[in-house]
Parts: structure tokens; C-alpha cells; sequence
């Protein structure tokens, strides 16, 4: 274990900002990421654990996936494939995984990785909180070694309110980036032609972004995900107020 790094878990729908959430977390050398869960949202939840193991392939990582909850709580799930595409991250031709996920549930994976960990861990849910609100749930004890939870906030409160509920209620220190916040941080044309200039990688995020609807070139794609992911390797960029 790296002590210079921050240890997190990052739980995901990707999800074409998720990607790029994730291709940020991944390589940066101040983050360390110890597991990726994921969840329904963006699109169903096999779509999205296969979207995670593609990128984990992608960008040449070994970090372990868990596939977590296929549904929401208790309403029926509305996804965003209309934003993302069918396969949540249409755009660019990935090959199929040749990483598995891990034969537990998500929330399980969460669990254990928590309670084996030498110092408390960072949550990160860029997609609905229902693992995390089953975790805070069946395994109180986890929270003694959660340092925080910092979320990408309405969408993901939209699709399981319930399960925010819990996490909200939960005590754990929670830090929600919202939407007054995430509008803001957009790629604009030049941006993006820019990051197709970069190689392979950009070859690809240039692909998903020519397919993504959250918002448009002319106007600036909407990064909501990543937002999460900047406040905590860049936390001067933003100001917080306690609610």
C-alpha cells in the first residue's frame, strides 16, 4: 500500500462521465483505488459491471470488481441509456473484458475491504446509492473506518431516493457535489479536440463524447461524475457549506 495515496472505493454505473470519472481516479497518482462496485443506473447492472471491466482492461489496471444491486430499492429503475447509449458507453468498439468480477456481491466486497484496511477509506459513489445504503445497513460496524463519503449528488438521489435517505441518515461524513456544481465543469469543442489529440486514450473518450447527450459540443458536455473525483485531488477548486 502506497501511504501517499488516498485509498477509495468507487461505486459506478458507467456511464460516459462515469468513464471518465474512473480513467482519472485510476491513473492519478494521489488516488489509490482499492475497488470498483458497481450498480444500476445509467443502464442495467450487467451492462455497467461489464462497462467497469472494460475500462479496468482498457487502462491496464488490476483493481478488483464487485457487481452490486440490479434495482433500486423500492421503485422500478429509470436509466439514462437516451444520455449514455444502449450499452452505457456507445461510441467506441472496447473488447470484451478479459478481467472477471469477484464472485461476491458488491456490497460484501465493500465489507471486507473496509474492515481489512490499515486506515479508513474513502467512498465514492458516482452512481445510486443502493449498495452503499444496503452496506451502512447490514454491516453498521463498517463505519468506524469509513473516513467519508464524497457523491456525485441528483441523479444518483433520483433513481433510489430511498436509499440516500438511508446513507443521509447513516452519520457517516458525507460531502454531495450537486448539480449548481457539476453544470459547470463541461468540454467544450476545443476541449474535446484536444483530448482526441492525446492518443489512444483520447481516441477513445473522443468516441464516447461524440455520442454523449449530457449536454453537447457546442454547449459543453456535462463531466457531473468526475466532479467527485476533482474534489478530491483538487480541493481548492471548490468551496463546501455544512447543511
Amino acid at each position: 500500500m502506497d501511504t501517499k495515496k488516498r485509498p477509495i472505493i468507487i461505486d459506478t454505473d458507467p456511464g460516459i462521465d462515469d468513464a471518465v470519472a474512473l480513467a482519472i481516479a485510476l491513473n492519478h497518482p494521489n488516488l489509490e483505488v482499492r475497488l470498483i462496485t458497481t450498480v444500476a443506473g445509467n443502464v442495467d447492472v450487467e451492462k455497467t459491471t461489464n462497462n467497469a471491466l472494460k475500462l479496468v482492461d482498457f487502462f491496464g489496471k488490476k483493481v478488483p470488481v464487485a457487481k452490486g444491486c440490479n434495482c433500486p430499492l423500492l421503485i422500478q429503475l429509470e436509466d439514462s441509456a437516451e444520455i449514455h447509449g444502449e450499452t452505457g458507453m456507445d461510441g467506441f468498439e472496447f473488447p470484451q473484458p478479459i478481467s472477471t468480477c469477484l464472485d461476491i456481491h458488491a456490497v460484501e466486497a465493500m465489507r471486507k475491504e473496509i474492515l481489512s484496511s490499515d486506515v479508513p477509506l474513502t467512498i465514492v459513489p458516482i452512481a445510486a446509492l443502493t449498495n452503499i445504503a444496503l452496506l451502512l445497513t447490514l454491516y453498521p460496524e463498517v463505519k468506524e473506518n469509513i473516513a467519508e463519503i464524497v457523491m456525485m449528488a441528483e441523479f444518483n438521489t433520483y433513481v433510489d431516493p430511498h436509499a440516500a435517505q438511508i446513507v443521509f441518515q447513516s452519520g457517516v461524513p458525507l460531502t454531495m457535489v450537486g448539480l449548481d456544481v457539476t453544470s459547470q465543469a463541461v468540454l467544450t469543442n476545443h476541449e474535446v479536440t484536444a483530448i482526441r489529440a492525446l492518443g489512444r486514450v483520447g481516441e477513445m473518450f473522443y468516441g464516447l463524447f461524440r455520442h454523449y447527450r449530457g449536454g453537447s459540443l457546442t454547449t459543453g458536455l456535462k463531466m457531473h461524475d468526475v466532479c467527485a473525483i476533482a474534489y478530491l485531488t483538487s480541493p481548492e477548486l471548490f468551496e463546501t457549506t455544512e447543511t
